[in-house]
Parts: structure tokens; sequence; C-alpha cells
């Protein structure tokens, strides 16, 4: 071969290993240093307690390069860990797992934010609430509880609960009304205290979600009369004896016409790229494969809905209307939306 022949030779093949590394794909997004979530509660509540075991999860699979850091912020009814996320603009190693308060807290507070500020990303599951009594008081079922609330003077009955103005106290309301009779409710930083205080005796009901009270169920510290569903759950092992989730009646077939169900979802700041939400909606959806998860959402008797995308987006838009009508049913709103 000539030395012409040669030159065109190597640069023929140069060229073709150019074009070669111009057209392979892009490597996917994926997280340069470690992963925040923040929880806009306090802890041992719900929310907490599934970002944690998500933490958890990711870390014993090696589902993430990353390390992921759990981060408590429940000011402000959880606004500060709200408006965090929101002044985070762009950060694609933040996420924010929401409960009830992504709605009631702007509503309640007026504070400067809407979930329409955040990226959606997942719909986790949505939770359930319980009526739960201390293990030692005498009435066994709904009615009897009713008839002991409707027997004492107003205000005599202490339901705790999580925050002010929240999805607790919204139920709360649905109670009194449903019974006739006010009741002192007092609030509390996360599920977890709340049923440390309902064991105590320091107050009389709670309608804490089931993975915040299951421990004393299971320990016989607690009682639940009813669930706030259209349906009984759909978990059949165990828990308390000879008694499973799906030993719950509902409230409404016990005579208490209230239905209630929360959100566990998350959410990234604005503007954060398409590709670093994609890399989260799959790393959600390898969580909801392994057997930790599979536990959790049987121990906590979750609701196992799973959205993403436009479809979790319309499910949010939806839900904030339902809960503007709520609270201002309730006399919460402190502004006009």
């Amino acid at each position: 071969m000539s030395a012409i022949h040669k030159k065109l030779a190597i640069g023929a093949a140069c060229f073709g290993g150019l074009l070669a590394l111009s057209s392979a794909p892009a490597a996917a997004w994926e997280p340069n240093h470690p992963i925040e979530i923040i929880v806009p509660a306090g802890t041992g509540g719900g929310a907490d307690q599934m970002a944690r075991a998500m933490q958890g999860i990711i870390t014993k699979h090696s589902l993430s390069k990353q390390s992921v850091v759990v981060i408590n912020k429940s000011g402000a009814a959880g606004g500060e860990g709200f408006l965090d996320v929101k002044n985070s603009k762009g950060n694609d190693h933040k996420l924010v797992i929401t409960l009830s308060n992504l709605f009631t807290t702007p509503l309640g507070t007026g504070i400067p934010f809407t979930w329409k500020d955040l990226t959606p990303v997942a719909m986790m599951a949505l939770d359930e609430f319980v009526l739960w009594v201390n293990a030692d008081k005498p009435y066994k079922n709904v009615k009897e509880y009713i008839d002991a609330i409707k027997a004492a003077p107003d205000n005599t009955f202490k339901m705790g609960g999580t925050g002010s103005k929240q999805e607790d106290q919204i139920i709360t309301v649905a109670l009194q009304k449903a019974t006739g009779k006010r009741m002192t409710y007092i609030p509390y930083k996360g599920g977890g205290e709340v049923a440390v205080q309902l064991v105590g005796n320091h107050i009389d009901s709670s309608v804490n979600n089931p993975i915040e009270a299951v421990a004393q169920w299971r320990a016989g510290k607690l009682r639940p009369l009813c669930v706030f569903d259209s349906k009984t759950l759909d978990y059949h092992e165990k828990i308390a004896g000879d008694l499973a989730w799906d030993s719950i009646p509902t409230c409404k077939s016990q005579g208490l016409d209230v239905e209630y169900l929360m959100l566990r979802g998350y959410f990234m700041p604005p503007g954060v790229s398409k590709e670093a939400v994609a890399y989260y909606v799959d790393l959600f959806q390898k969580v909801r494969e392994t057997p930790e998860w599979k536990k959790l959402m049987s121990d906590g008797a979750f609701n196992q809905s799973f959205k993403t995308g436009d479809d979790f987006a319309k499910w949010v838009a939806d839900a904030e209307k339902q809960h503007e009508g709520l609270m201002k049913e309730a006399g919460f709103l402190a502004r006009s939306n």
C-alpha cells in the first residue's frame, strides 16, 4: 500500500471512530452526590417511616450509587419543608415525601406555596386512617364510643392528632358533626407521638394511620374501632391475636359516615430535568419490587395505588379541590382560593 493510501485508510478509520462515538447514546442521568428526602413532618409519623424505610431499602439492595439522607422539617405544619424544596429550583438531588399537608398547610396558613410549585414524581401509596382508642377503655365498637362522647359534657373527650388544621383535625371535625358533640383536639408533631400519648391515656382517641399505631396494637395497648374507607382493608395476616387488618370494620358500616384517604407521594423542586424525574420513577419502581417494601405495605395496610406523570398530576389537582372543600366546611381556610 502506498503512503498516500495508508494515510487515507488511517484517516477513514479515525473518522469512523469519531462518528461511532458521536452517535453513541448519552448515558442515563444518575445522581452524583447524596440524595436528600425532605419530610415535612416530625419523626415517627407515617411519612417519616416511609421515607426511612425507602432509605433502608435503597441502601440494602444497592439501588443507587449515592446515599440517601432523610431530613425532617416539620416547622409551620410542614411549610418549612415545602418552602425549602420550592426554593431549591433545579436541584435534581432533592425530593420531598408528601402527605395531606401538601394541601392543608397552604390552605390553612396562607404560606406562599402550592403543589404546582413542585414537580410531581410518583404516588407511592394511599394511606388509611383508623379510629384508635386505648385498649383499657370500656368501648369495644363505634356505637359505644359515640355513646360515651354523647353522654359526656362538650370538650370532655380529647382527640390527639398530627398538626393543626390538617387531616387528623379535619376528620375530628367530621366526627364532631356526626356525634353532635365538641371534642378537644390536641395537636402533636407526628403520629408516633400521638400513639404514645394514647397509650399513656393522655388523650381518649386518635385517627392515626395504621403504620403509626400497629406496634401498639400488636402489643395489646391500643384498639382499632373502624377504618375511614369505603371498604375493609385487604390484608389478612394476623396482627394482634386473631385479628388482622381486614378484621377492622369500616366506620360507615358502624354508623359513622366519614371517609378519608391520604397521599404518600414524592415531588421534586421546580425546574428539575426530565431525566432526573425518570431516574427516580425507575428507582421507586425497583423499591416497590423488594420484599421489604411489600412487608411495609402489609404492616401499614396501605392502599397500593401507584401513579406517575399526567395521571399523578391529575389526581393531585382533584385532591386539592377536595381538600379545599373540606377545609372550607371545617372553617380552616386562611384565604380565598
